[in-house]
């Protein structure tokens, strides 16, 4: 089999992409006419967290892919910042009990946080995702849901919709007390967010279509919502509507429980949107969309996606997507995700704490129907230590095909390639240098000069922007308690206590500590002590439990004299960090 079938058959993208290519052949009657549309929608009702990213990210390889092979595509990203503004998140700096007024209104008409350099709510959550995204290599078209509305874009399929309101109903009927599976992700399970959780129970119990606003209502089917004119929001129950004239006649409640009854007309106002179950499948015809994944609560029988597919073709005569169901995106380390709340980890948040090709990587080594978890605790140490190793399987040509594919997907695009640090120093250790040092940087690049790292280190430069993520890991992400503090002086009382093998030990150590002061050079000086005491060579690999328990007791005793914890960062770098002459006087010589 050829490297590239191996490839095809391990890796979810080029699968994923042969499906999309051929059946938007197929659509477009042989040929491809125009370019292959792969879709995400994004709600900045709040920050736009990790789970949401995967809204885009599966989208974004998949275009890529097409796009690699020279074919047309483009990935858009709807905002769907004219959805309604439903709770005040909870731990927003600038946001405050005053906001509630503003629940119904559109997100675009919602006041920015306090301090915020934007002119509304959207755009203020819009912000940091479009600049993460741009750091991600991430292309695509974005779309403003709110623009497109009261602009009059939708106007036609907004009174398409409308004369056809009783087949939609009858379509969305078929589905509203149908019983639903129990919603299932493969892979393991990852902690869900509130709204996601809320959904899964939702899909166990019954249909999706009676957590989600159809239009439904006592006076009729009605897929069209309007934005009241005297209070701004949704708060509205439509109760007529004249074809002919295009008039629409609503009741809007007003925050005090009164209530007006207001008229529009859809030919000429804009003040209003579909409903979402209308809505989502409106816009695939409109875009022509023919790729877009979406959650598991968005897949359940009488789910948006279900119905939509029913109503794009029956409806808006265009086609269903191609959409795989995606899994929940879990957190180590920080906070659960909800995008409604507060707090929460956003691409933004990673970004500063992992370089970009690492944060891609994470999304594209799982299938889509995998869960997984982003790390933010001491397990991004071990995720950066896979990391380079697969680095070093691709530069040594030993990777196998899936994760060389996965790799390459990482690290560059169509459009460019993506940031690397010119010399890879483990994170750990990099991490380990900034906790000792304090970050000190002439402190830091002495250190970092005993690192054989294929190329000497000459400057900090070389080592970012790894370092400048490790730095703030550390100083945001790693726990007070588990900071590595030094001693100032010896534990005189610990080293009065010690033994002739344990003496004879610090001896040797303090007196070939700097035959190879670098961290290859410690390394084998810290691990060859017991060996030499022992009567064996240093390089021997087989050594009897003996002298592993003597290597595990000499680590002890270091990390003891050193900094008064049994364990610490990697022992040849705290050496280095600590530097010759102090290692000397804290164990006594």
């Amino acid at each position: 089999m050829s490297q590239a079938a191996q490839q095809a058959q391990q890796d979810w993208v080029t699968r994923l992409a042969d499906e999309v290519i051929e059946e938007a052949t197929r659509r477009q009657g042989g040929t491809l006419t125009r370019p292959i549309v792969c879709a995400s929608g994004l709600s900045p009702s709040g920050p736009i967290h990790l789970g949401n990213l995967r809204e885009v990210m599966v989208p974004h390889f998949v275009a890529d892919e097409i796009a690699r092979r020279g074919i047309a595509v483009e990935h858009i990203i709807s905002w769907d910042d004219y959805d309604r503004f439903r709770k005040v998140p909870a731990s927003v700096e600038g946001v405050d009990d005053s906001w509630k007024a503003h629940i119904g209104k559109p997100l675009t008409s919602v006041p920015a946080p306090h301090g915020s350099g934007y002119d509304n709510w959207a755009a203020h959550f819009k912000a940091p995702m479009k600049a993460a995204l741009q750091m991600m290599g991430v292309a695509y078209r974005g779309i403003s849901q709110s623009e497109q509305y009261t602009s009059g874009a939708y106007r036609e399929q907004v009174l398409h919709a409308m004369r056809d309101r009783e087949r939609i109903d009858k379509v969305l009927d078929r589905y509203r007390t149908k019983a639903a599976a129990p919603a299932k992700t493969a892979g393991g399970q990852a902690p869900l967010d509130e709204d996601a959780q809320e959904a899964a129970d939702l899909a166990a119990v019954g249909s999706g279509a009676a957590g989600e606003d159809d239009g439904s209502g006592t006076g009729g089917y009605f897929p069209f919502r309007p934005y009241s004119k005297a209070f701004g929001t949704d708060d509205t129950r439509v109760i007529a509507y004249d074809e002919a004239s295009t008039e629409l006649t609503y009741v809007a409640n007003g925050p005090q429980g009164e209530q007006v009854t207001e008229t529009m007309h859809l030919d000429r106002d804009t003040h209003g949107k579909l409903v979402w179950k209308v809505d989502w499948p409106m816009r695939w015809a409109y875009e022509g969309v023919d790729f877009e994944p979406s959650g598991v609560d968005h897949q359940s029988p009488g789910s948006s996606f279900v119905v939509g597919g029913q109503l794009v073709e029956e409806i808006f005569g265009g086609h269903q997507p191609i959409g795989p169901m995606y899994a929940f995106v879990g957190i180590a380390g920080m906070a659960k995700m909800s995008s409604s709340r507060g707090g929460v980890p956003t691409p933004a948040d990673a970004l500063v704490i992992m370089e970009a090709p690492l944060l891609r990587w994470l999304y594209v080594r799982r299938r889509p129907n995998q869960s997984f978890t982003v790390s933010f605790d001491t397990e991004l140490l071990r995720l950066y230590d896979e990391w380079d190793a697969l680095t070093r399987k691709v530069v040594g040509g030993s990777a196998q095909p899936g994760d060389l594919a996965a790799y390459e997907r990482s690290v560059r695009t169509t459009e460019r390639e993506l940031t690397l640090t010119p010399r890879s120093v483990p994170y750990r250790a990099l991490a380990s240098i900034i906790d000792i040092t304090g970050g000190h940087p002439e402190q830091t690049l002495r250190i970092l000069e005993g690192f054989d790292v294929a190329g000497s280190i000459t400057s900090l430069d070389d080592v970012r922007p790894r370092l400048d993520c490790a730095s703030s890991w550390v100083h945001t992400q790693l726990d007070p308690g588990d900071r590595t503090r030094l001693r100032t002086e010896p534990n005189r009382g610990l080293l009065a206590e010690l033994g002739p093998q344990q003496r004879d030990a610090l001896g040797l150590l303090a007196q070939r500590l700097t035959d190879d002061w670098s961290l290859d050079g410690l390394t084998t000086l810290t691990y060859g002590i017991p060996k030499a005491q022992a009567g064996l060579d240093v390089g021997e690999k087989k050594l009897p439990p003996e002298v592993k328990k003597a290597q595990r007791e000499l680590f002890r005793l270091l990390y003891l004299l050193l900094i008064d914890k049994e364990t610490g960062p990697r022992l040849p770098t705290l050496l280095l960090c600590v530097g010759p002459d102090r290692v000397r006087h804290l164990i006594g010589h």
